[in-house]
């Protein structure tokens, strides 16, 4: 009982500070006068008092948060989230269902960008704002900004922090304190937000543009005001930019927040994930740019090179924005770019998917087991860049791998039975579970996923969490040893 009181009392005070982001678009509806700031204050007033009465009535109760406690609270903290978020999307959008508006809301929190919504050049500007901000609050967690604040408020952070930063990475920080970790990395995620959007104005965007598209860039969201997504600006300059922050947005802030402080690029050359994710990158363009011109897609060379370069970065680091319709380009492109999406970004990144760390790791591991059949005896510790790995954690990422291949294929599986086809099953799972966005087929680059049933949407709906929580923290919550003592 006192467990769940203590839940409800976080709970409660997450839903309240989650209220207050409902300002943003109050403020953009009295601007534009689009006719939505009744429906985000309503949504804000329900939030905060709802938030309000789940802490007051557990307050006497509550206690500090234990390990498992975490994994629980992140669970219904994402839920409960994308709930209240679709209040405004419900209201403003007619014949809008609460399972497309959840959908809507989980790809925002998750920085999945996929969506469910047609007329996007039409819709409401606040509702389009509110759409970009979920975006960018998941981006780098709403659960990194608790940790900050809870202590504050006596109760700890660690656990929570734990639970959503899952990997490798999860027991260091930047700093001894786990709560200024989490103000620094929000103080350099919102200093290279702001950069964006100046740079996006400067390419030839406008305001409104420039902060919507930057709030998705920096989360790797995908979300855009335009069904067209960037391919509606057609503007070189503007794909360069997104590129660029793109890219940054995959490295791991941490490392950002290092080069900073030493005012130096030596961390990105130290940092065991940057360079290989580059230069992966950039043989995946070339080799691909080439494909196509072989193949004589586009008759010129430069041309192919230049929208194989947006889109496999947008994919790979899986934020999800397009500029042509790739789903068209000879099958090995589209396919390598989903498969770039599972292992590009960078631990510590707004990208989803395995991580490149962990694909690094297995292929040493790999590695040591060809070793150790010619040399039986001989002892070979595995190294990331400076970093002995110990063998727990590649048991650890072993089981990670194991047990996220295996959700793949039970939900693409699922999907099939429910009668999609093969192809948009698989892409739509994997561009769900990644949190890269659109997938191929029924679900490619020139539509989205309106075409899904109910059943079809939820089953993505989970597939996103389950990809944005690293699927341990959902997984552990369905083992009968969870839930004893």
């Amino acid at each position: 009982m006192q467990r769940f009181c203590t839940l409800s009392f976080v709970l409660g005070l997450i839903l309240m500070v989650f209220g207050l982001t409902y300002l943003l678009p109050v403020l953009t509806a009295f601007l534009y006068d689009d006719g939505m700031a009744q429906y985000f204050l309503d949504g804000m007033l329900i939030n905060i008092g709802a938030g309000g009465f789940l802490a007051v009535i557990s307050l006497p109760w509550r206690s500090e948060l234990k390990n498992r406690d975490g994994y629980l609270l992140v669970a219904f903290f994402w839920g409960l989230m994308a709930s209240a978020a679709t209040l405004p999307l419900m209201w403003g959008i007619p014949n809008l269902s609460f399972t497309d508006a959840f959908f809507e809301t989980m790809s925002g929190f998750t920085t999945t960008g996929a969506t469910v919504l047609v007329g996007l050049d039409q819709l409401a500007p606040s509702l389009n704002l509110w759409r970009h901000e979920l975006n960018w609050i998941g981006g780098l967690g709403i659960i990194v900004l608790a940790v900050a604040v809870l202590p504050l408020l006596g109760v700890g952070g660690m656990q929570l922090y734990k639970a959503e930063i899952a990997g490798p990475v999860k027991d260091s920080k930047i700093t001894p304190r786990i709560t200024e970790t989490a103000r620094l990395l929000w103080l350099v995620y919102a200093g290279i937000t702001l950069l964006c959007i100046l740079c996006l104005k400067l390419a030839g965007m406008g305001w409104f543009d420039a902060v919507c598209h930057a709030f998705a860039t920096l989360a790797l969201g995908g979300f855009s005001t335009h069904d067209a997504s960037i391919g509606y600006f057609d503007s070189v300059s503007i794909e360069l930019v997104l590129t660029v922050f793109m890219l940054i947005s995959a490295i791991n802030f941490a490392t950002h927040y290092t080069a900073l402080f030493r005012r130096s690029f030596k961390p990105y050359l130290a940092d065991p994930e940057t360079i290989p994710m580059l230069g992966l990158i950039a043989a995946s363009i070339l080799i691909c740019a080439g494909y196509l011109d072989y193949f004589e897609v586009y008759g010129d060379f430069f041309i192919g090179l230049r929208h194989v370069t947006f889109n496999l970065i947008s994919i790979a680091t899986d934020c999800g924005f397009v500029s042509v319709d790739y789903d068209k380009w000879p099958s090995f492109v589209p396919w390598w770019m989903l498969y770039l999406s599972c292992i590009t970004a960078s631990t510590g990144s707004t990208g989803g998917g395995i991580k490149l760390f962990r694909a690094l790791l297995l292929w040493k591991q790999a590695g040591r087991e060809l070793f150790a059949i010619l040399h039986p005896r001989a002892i070979r510790p595995i190294r990331i860049g400076d970093t002995l790995v110990a063998n727990k954690i590649i048991f650890a990422v072993l089981a990670f791998i194991f047990l996220y291949f295996i959700s793949v294929v039970i939900m693409t599986f699922t999907l099939i039975i429910a009668g999609l086809d093969p192809i948009s099953a698989l892409s739509a799972i994997l561009a769900c579970i990644n949190n890269a966005g659109p997938g191929l087929h029924q679900v490619g680059p020139a539509t989205n996923f309106s075409s899904l049933n109910d059943f079809q949407t939820w089953i993505c709906s989970i597939a996103m969490l389950l990809g944005r929580l690293e699927v341990f923290t959902l997984i552990i919550l369905c083992t009968p040893s969870f839930w004893k003592n």
